[in-house]
């Protein structure tokens, strides 16, 4: 399994509160990790920061050979230690009062995909030449498209499309989506913050995953520069897996 890990700042922002990583752990466990983070001055990159190294501790301890339930305990349990810490870190310094991030973590072993979920980040699976959007976005716009009360269309270009219904670090307990699913030989997965998903159509993410001749670094670096071209009014980051080979050594990518 290989990853490939880019960020960038935008064109607008003047700090990258995004923060990844993607690699291979102890056991020949993959994880890739995207945070979007938000808050005042700088809170936002803390937050990120913290979420990022926090599961990144907490997979240290992963156990691959526990029952399905388990690991989706697990991964709740992990997501809201995160939470905790970023929570009381903010609760304890004024300068990052109400910072917060999303999070997108999966974890992939064989022929199994675990993700875990909040906020408006996305993960998407490509498989036999269609890309699906795997998770479902946290934020007022889609929750009001559900409902009916408004048309895609409106939705899409809404004003408030970007306000978020849930977040880690914002509030002392969170609520986390927990996706298990599974993955099959050819599959790409693509991990991104809203910098991208919300300037790119998913018609060309999916040109870009399926071009046969480039390799991960070179699509994450098109879909980074993708998002750049479409005006980059966000940072914007993208971590890719997929079965090429195996990886050269265990560790990862960050960014």
């Amino acid at each position: 399994m290989r990853t490939a890990v880019r960020t960038h700042v935008g064109k607008v922002r003047q700090i990258n509160e995004d923060k990844a990583w993607g690699g291979r752990l102890a056991g020949g466990l993959t994880a890739v990790i995207v945070a979007d983070g938000m808050g005042g001055h700088r809170a936002g990159e803390v937050a990120s920061a913290l979420a990022v190294d926090s599961l990144l501790q907490s997979l240290a301890a992963w156990d691959d050979t526990v029952s399905l339930e388990e690991k989706t305990d697990r991964i709740q349990e992990m997501i809201r230690k995160a939470n905790k810490l970023i929570f009381e870190t903010a609760s304890l310094n004024e300068e990052f009062y109400n910072m917060g991030t999303t999070v997108d973590m999966a974890l992939l072993n064989g022929s199994s995909l675990l993700i875990g979920h909040i906020g408006d980040s996305r993960v998407y699976r490509v498989r036999e030449g269609q890309l699906e959007l795997l998770t479902d976005d946290h934020t007022l716009v889609n929750e009001l498209a559900k409902s009916g009360q408004l048309s895609p269309e409106e939705a899409a270009n809404h004003p408030r499309r970007n306000v978020i219904t849930r977040a880690l670090g914002t509030d002392r307990e969170v609520d986390v989506d927990v996706l298990a699913l599974d993955w099959a030989a050819g599959d790409r997965l693509l991990l991104c913050s809203d910098g991208l998903s919300g300037l790119v159509e998913p018609a060309m993410l999916l040109a870009v995953l399926e071009e046969p001749d480039s390799t991960l670094d070179q699509q994450a670096e098109t879909l980074i520069n993708l998002a750049l071209a479409a005006g980059g009014d966000d940072n914007v980051t993208v971590a890719l897996a997929a079965d090429q080979g195996e990886a050269d050594a265990t560790g990862g990518d960050t960014a």
